[in-house]
């Protein structure tokens, strides 16, 4: 049974919510990528080099990256050989289902998208990327969706460099109903981590987001102050921070691949998330920085509700990418 033909069986049991987020969320580039790939499709008589050329142009346009639409490519050929594919109509379902391949890539799906929530204890999460983001947005629908799911929460004002971050984090608090720990602007971020460590321990609570700063212009000095922020949160709680998310801003493509890569260099990211995927048609670039950068992505913002933040899902994902195809 192909990937479609197995959807459809799930999409009449279950037209969940979660599903139709994704499929709303990912409009611009299914629009614009499963449109070119139907379009190949209809118009090849057969599987040869033409049409794998012409569909590794497709995935480009959509940021899949060049790397990962070689390796893609390359395991369509093979897959087409093995099963002795002629109708260009039968690549839909090996299209799909190699993306979610590549995505997994030997990793169960807990494992990639899963946040590492400690039961019983203290969880503390920090966010990295640059200005601009949506790293405090992501940090209030975060709180939000860990308070609906019944646990207590506490922000950390770490970006005390910003013009306005400390008040930005604090409406998100009075808005999810969540109290944030800070101090005056232009102090160490990591006094901040410190008293927010102190105060989460003393009240009981189950998770502590940290912003911090993202300051690019200025890279050794960042990169100096993540490593002692990380420093004296790990001081304070062995093993911690339990998730260093980097934010990136799906709408700026290979521009995101670049910053990927730095933060890479100067902290352990743990795991992506990507904000604004509902603003572009070049949804493709999860895969590039999955594949490429051996980094899961976590979670996605798939709109502007408080609501559409959702853990990433492979199959949700590419379910988004060919709705039309499979509904039709």
């Amino acid at each position: 049974m192909g990937f479609f033909q197995k959807w459809k069986e799930k999409w009449t049991k279950q037209a969940d919510a979660v599903t139709e987020k994704f499929k709303e969320g990912l409009s611009k580039t299914r629009n614009s990528l499963a449109g070119k790939v139907n379009d190949l499709i209809a118009r090849y008589r057969k599987v040869d080099e033409a049409f794998f050329e012409e569909l590794e142009e497709i995935l480009i346009a959509a940021d899949v990256g060049v790397t990962t639409v070689m390796e893609l490519v390359d395991e369509l050929k093979m897959e087409v050989k093995r099963r002795n594919i002629q109708d260009p109509a039968q690549m839909r379902d090996v299209i799909a289902e190699k993306l979610v391949d590549i995505y997994r890539a030997g990793a169960d799906d807990k494992e990639l998208s899963a946040l590492n929530i400690q039961e019983g204890g203290l969880t503390v999460m920090l966010f990295v990327g640059v200005n601009g983001v949506g790293k405090t947005t992501t940090i209030g629908k975060l709180a939000h969706k860990l308070k609906s799911e019944g646990k207590s929460v506490l922000l950390a004002a770490g970006d005390t460099f910003r013009a306005g971050a400390i008040e930005q984090l604090e409406a998100w608090g009075k808005r999810v109903g969540v109290d944030v720990i800070k101090q005056a602007a232009g102090s160490d971020p990591a006094a901040v981590m410190y008293d927010a460590i102190q105060a989460a321990k003393a009240r009981g609570v189950d998770v502590l987001l940290c912003d911090t700063a993202g300051r690019l212009q200025n890279k050794v000095n960042l990169m100096k102050e993540l490593e002692k922020v990380k420093r004296v949160i790990s001081r304070e709680i062995p093993g911690a921070p339990h998730e260093v998310l980097l934010v990136l801003d799906a709408t700026t493509g290979q521009n995101a691949m670049s910053q990927a890569k730095l933060f890479k260099e100067a902290t352990d990211v743990t795991g992506i998330v990507l904000t604004k995927l509902d603003g572009t048609a070049k949804g493709g670039i999860v895969l590039a920085i999955r594949n490429e950068m051996a980094i899961p992505v976590k979670l996605v913002g798939l709109g502007e509700k408080m609501d559409d933040l959702q853990v990433f899902d492979p199959e949700q994902y590419v379910y988004g990418l060919f709705a039309d195809l499979l509904e039709s």
